[in-house]
């Protein structure tokens, strides 16, 4: 099987190739954001209790999913011909990663795998994911303090991610590009990347043939036109391609980085070049306030058409053409934090020295020894930090009542704090 060979252009001659093919593809429908709310206001509902892999309420989102991949003609690509893979989650080790516990809860869960086929001839393909799970009413994996229990309703968190895709497939659908497009939404991704790191060991289709996977997680709280996207060092013409692709003029955050606290992880590691459509995180994160009334679904719409015309360059070139490339620096597939924390927001679009921060939360240990937003953390504890996961790796050896010193750079002087955890 083959695909029409076409060269990689320099950027400039691109970009007249991406405007001619966007001024041709001018049918619609469109990517809507009117489409966009409908699908993350029923995911985000609190009649869906949160979406906790291996829920009954995780088994109603996933059966939306699959309708509407069904509606929109794509074919089921998961288990027994059917839209879902499942896969089995103990929930012994989620507290506890290094238990060898066996005899704690069984969760069934399930992925939702939908193929739209392409008008070509080509074996390759372009996996587009999103996880569609959250915390429940937090007892893993919460930042929620209070006594009692309440609905984390996920909505950009990942209800924003899981609705792009939606409307993403449904685009594509009605626009359908010569290359195969595998949509899966994963689910397990807040105990661990488990519905991912299922699927990329039992995959429903050859993942030899991947050209890319591309991974929208929390691109729902978009601001001043900023959209960061992680993994531009996993293949090289990647800057590129994502520059041209800017015709909205978004205020591009592009970082090398190709694995992270999300699905494109699993992806990575099979050595496929990948991408993560990330708005930054927020004071709501893991926590109950992260509800539909702050979504920016305009912001979720851009983030979809930049995705489009990415996905519109894909569907002309081989992939020979997309080689993959390690990133560069030391990642971790885990943010899990075992020690104290110490309420600040991380800048995730940050490739600096140290652990830059957007905010911190009233009455937890930053905000009581002084710091800001803008602050860049490059010492903790007599540790001195290169990037968010040494910053991990030093409060983890850290105890809650401790008193210890923080360093951090503001307007670029040095300073050091005292700072009880």
């Amino acid at each position: 099987m083959f695909k029409t060979i076409r060269i990689i252009l320099p950027v400039s001659l691109l970009l007249i190739a991406c405007n001619s093919a966007t001024n041709e593809m001018g049918t619609s429908p469109e990517i809507l954001s009117a489409d966009i709310e409908k699908h993350v206001t029923f995911l985000a509902a609190d009649e869906l209790n949160g979406r906790e892999a291996g829920t009954a309420d995780e088994a109603v989102a996933a059966n939306y999913i699959a309708d509407l991949f069904r509606d929109y003609g794509l074919e089921p690509a998961g288990d027994d011909r059917t839209f879902f893979q499942e896969f089995t989650i103990n929930t012994s080790i989620l507290n506890n990663p290094h238990s060898t516990d066996t005899t704690g809860e069984k969760r069934l869960s399930k992925n939702v795998a939908g193929l739209l086929r392409g008008t070509g001839d080509s074996d390759e393909i372009i996996i587009i994911g999103a996880h569609y799970d959250h915390l429940g009413y937090g007892e893993f994996g919460s930042l929620y303090r209070g006594e009692t229990p309440r609905i984390h309703n996920g909505a950009d968190d990942n209800a924003s991610g899981t609705a792009g895709l939606i409307e993403l497939a449904e685009y594509l659908s009605k626009n359908r590009p010569e290359t195969d497009v595998l949509f899966l939404a994963f689910s397990g991704e807040e105990m661990g990347l488990l519905g991912s790191a299922h699927y990329v060991e039992e995959p429903t289709v050859d993942l030899d043939n991947a050209i890319a996977m591309i991974n929208l997680d929390m691109i729902g709280r978009m601001e001043e036109s900023k959209l960061i996207i992680f993994g531009i060092g996993t293949t090289a013409d990647w800057e590129d391609i994502l520059l041209v692709a800017n015709t909205d003029s978004l205020n591009l955050d592009l970082v090398e980085d190709g694995t992270g606290a999300s699905d494109h992880t699993s992806f990575y590691y099979k050595n496929i070049p990948v991408l993560h459509y990330f708005t930054d995180t927020h004071s709501d994160y893991h926590r109950p306030s992260d509800d539909v009334e702050y979504i920016n679904y305009e912001g979720i719409a851009l983030s979809m058409s930049h995705l489009s015309r990415v996905i519109e360059y894909l569907d002309t070139i081989n992939k020979e053409q997309m080689a993959f490339i390690e990133a560069p620096g030391e990642q971790r597939q885990s943010m899990r934090l075992e020690g104290p924390t110490l309420g600040v927001l991380p800048d995730y679009g940050y490739d600096g020295k140290g652990m830059k921060i957007t905010g911190t939360n009233p009455g937890q240990p930053a905000a009581n020894a002084g710091l800001q937003n803008g602050d860049v953390i490059i010492g903790l504890g007599g540790v001195v930090l290169e990037d968010i996961y040494g910053y991990m790796g030093a409060l983890n050896t850290l105890e809650k009542g401790q008193l210890t010193t923080i360093t951090i750079l503001r307007d670029g002087e040095e300073m050091t704090l005292e700072l009880q955890l």
